[in-house]
């Protein structure tokens, strides 16, 4: 057996349902696999994982693992780490389905190649070094794979936290809360022109009650939004403003070059008048009966 490649292949065709029983055993005591679905799954892949594994091993330089006949590899490694993300699986568990096959490839390179200690250290060798590159692949996709769900959940959070509400007819609401920056000011400002196109409003109240300092950037990005809206034929009230913020503002120098209110109430009162609209107190029932004279 001096040949690497055909080691592994041999070793794979002649003990395939071994290798699968020992490996399963090994990824079953060393992570949560969980309930039986979860276990059928497992096994699965790791029948895919060995056919695919079988196929690389032909190639001359078996070891080079970003060739094309390693396509089908890594394409299981990296479904495989995203669904491993997704159930909640660390990436040391994750890495485990690769780590866990060196051992029953290593207790059958020894009961085939034992005898020359010399063939066994060469095997052990060359086969640690392509499981290694198979597993640093893994985490290398779990890696990618977690990144992506974090950056997409920090954007559905942005979203989240950028309500456009339609408090009266024709009357927007964009109540902030935290801090602005330049990716959430773009998310503000679609947000606010998608609903002023949807809607027809011609009034958006810009609420930053909840934003805790406005500085030189802060009311940058502001003007940035209260702009747009207006290209779009929308007029902007900014409410919220308090003592603090109104003196920051002065001190600064700044323009925001809008009408502003000090509360929400405040600027959807004047929301209404600017529409011609009227809220009422109602008036009082008549009184059911006469009063005693």
């Amino acid at each position: 057996m001096s040949d690497s490649r055909n080691v592994i292949l041999l070793l794979i065709e002649r003990h395939y349902q071994r290798i699968l029983a020992e490996w399963l055993a090994c990824q079953k005591r060393d992570i949560r696999i969980g309930d039986a679905q979860r276990e059928a799954e497992a096994a699965e892949l790791a029948r895919r994982f060995l056919d695919e594994l079988r196929r690389g091993a032909a190639i001359a330089q078996f070891d080079d693992i970003q060739a094309p006949e390693w396509a089908g590899v890594r394409q299981l490694l990296d479904d495989l780490s995203r669904a491993r993300v997704l159930q909640g699986f660390t990436s040391g568990e994750t890495a485990i389905f690769v780590f866990s096959l060196k051992e029953p490839l290593f207790e059958l390179l020894r009961r085939e190649i034992g005898n020359d200690p010399d063939e066994l250290a060469r095997e052990v060798w060359t086969t640690t070094r392509l499981i290694d590159k198979l597993g640093l692949y893994t985490v290398e996709a779990y890696a990618r794979t977690r990144e992506e769900v974090i950056a997409r959940q920090q954007q559905e959070l942005l979203e989240l936290s950028t309500p456009v509400v339609e408090l009266w007819e024709g009357v927007l609401a964009l109540p902030l809360i935290g801090t602005l920056d330049s990716e959430r000011t773009q998310i503000v400002m679609e947000s606010l022109l998608e609903r002023i196109v949807a809607s027809g409003a011609e009034i958006a109240i810009i609420d930053i009650t909840g934003v805790p300092t406005v500085d030189t950037l802060v009311a940058q990005h502001l003007i940035k939004t209260i702009s747009a809206a207006r290209l779009m034929g929308a007029d902007c009230i900014l409410s919220g403003i308090r003592p603090q913020i109104a003196q920051t503002i002065v001190h600064l120098g700044l323009e925001l070059n809008v009408v502003s209110k000090a509360t929400m109430a405040d600027a959807l009162a004047l929301a209404l008048r600017r529409s011609g609209k009227m809220v009422t107190n109602r008036p009082q029932a008549a009184a059911s009966a006469t009063p005693a004279r």
